[in-house]
């Protein structure tokens, strides 16, 4: 049961973990789980990974924060090596994704001032996720984690994902949009992968139209869907490109970065932060960043979920109530034509950790350090899940090997 002292804002389920390792999370009475959603796409290189734990260990016993009113030479190295991936210019270094969309927001806000908008507009999606404070609440689509928190922020559009007739019309509508802002693959909205042609061409309207294209790759960034950034599977960059999660590990930190026109937006004194960036986090996001290159961790992450996505195919091709399986890299969706939640306790009793969103889209996050024996064990698991709960048959080969 939960603490009563913690506020009750999880529906926590009944299991704590005493440690980990790569892919593994052990509970208070010795019991492995085999971990596919890896802190909901933050753990990419696992469990005590020792590069990440040797850079906390070392950096800790130096140095941990002394505000960003001093320069920071692990946050200027921190953002070289992030810039040198990306092709972005210059970086700014918060604690999470939600903070790092709030500065997206600001800097669409002053690009749309600067241009003589009185309220600058942006475009955002239909099933959005961009987090769950007040501007990036508002910027979310999902009218149940808005429901309470009214007023909203104003000066959001809101248009269906993948649909480029429909941006083009909310363009044509409002003289005063500044941006769009856009996840290059839905997560919580589930697991969500546009058209190749939709991200071109938003690329294409913002640049036709003197709009920023704003990335929110707070999820798919850092390896997890076969590039370190998912925008680096088209040829083009963003204007702004937000990211978190898999950039440290475990450890808090963002990072909102800017090229082209929204490189000199922000200047001394409009915006700042008292923790982001600081030498630990900062000596992390390095450490993180160096092991996904070294060990080409994207790479196997385009590898291992090409794997589970096949796998899932083939146990579950004959099952009427699966709608679809997508991903891309090790970001998978397998969707039902019914609410599913009660596979997430049900493959928690069966000693995996998966999550369902968008009510009924079983997701899949796994760490990118997955071995391709534990790739077939999520595929096998899920699907023997997925058939008991709709009521199919189960191959007997199945039930042998998914238990």
């Amino acid at each position: 049961m939960t603490d009563q002292a913690l506020m009750q804002t999880y529906a926590r389920l009944p299991v704590a973990f005493t440690h980990g390792e790569g892919a593994w999370l052990y509970a208070e009475n010795g019991q492995a789980y085999l971990d596919a959603l890896s802190g909901i796409a933050v753990c990419g290189l696992g469990h005590a990974h020792p590069v990440v734990s040797e850079a906390i260990s070392q950096q800790a016993r130096r140095l941990l924060h002394t505000s960003n009113l001093y320069q920071i030479p692990q946050q200027e190295a921190l953002a070289r090596k992030l810039t040198q991936i990306t092709g972005m210019q210059s970086a700014f270094f918060c604690n999470s994704g939600t903070e790092a969309n709030e500065a997206a927001i600001k800097l669409a806000r002053l690009y749309g001032h600067r241009k003589g908008h009185q309220v600058p507009h942006i475009i955002v999606m239909e099933n959005a996720f961009h987090g769950r404070t007040l501007a990036s609440l508002s910027a979310t689509g999902n009218p149940k984690a808005q429901a309470g928190f009214e007023p909203l922020v104003e000066g959001f559009i809101r248009v269906p994902y993948d649909n480029l007739a429909a941006v083009k019309a909310a363009i044509q509508n409002c003289a005063q949009i500044s941006a769009i802002l856009v996840e290059p693959v839905q997560g919580e909205g589930g697991v969500h992968i546009p058209r190749q042609e939709y991200l071109d061409g938003l690329r294409t309207l913002c640049d036709q139209h003197d709009l920023l294209l704003m990335l929110d790759e707070v999820q798919t960034g850092n390896g997890r869907t076969g590039r370190m950034f998912a925008f680096q599977h088209h040829t083009w960059l963003p204007d702004v490109l937000t990211t978190a999660k898999g950039l440290g590990n475990g450890f808090p930190i963002g990072a909102v970065m800017v090229q082209g026109k929204a490189q000199d937006l922000f200047q001394a004194g409009s915006h700042g932060t008292t923790f982001g960036g600081n030498p630990l986090a900062s000596a992390v996001g390095l450490a993180v960043l160096d092991t996904l290159e070294r060990e080409n961790l994207p790479a196997r992450a385009q590898a291992r979920g090409e794997l589970i996505r096949s796998q899932l195919s083939h146990w579950l091709a004959d099952v009427d109530a699966v709608r679809s399986i997508r991903g891309l890299g090790l970001m998978i969706g397998v969707e039902l034509d019914r609410p599913c939640t009660e596979l997430v306790k049900q493959a928690l009793d069966a000693g995996l950790l998966i999550n369902v969103t968008a009510g009924q889209v079983v997701r899949l996050l796994p760490p990118l350090i997955i071995n391709e024996a534990e790739a077939i064990q999520i595929s096998q698991k899920v699907a023997l899940l997925v058939r008991r709960f709709v009521g199919a048959s189960v191959p007997v080969e199945l039930e042998a090997q998914g238990e």
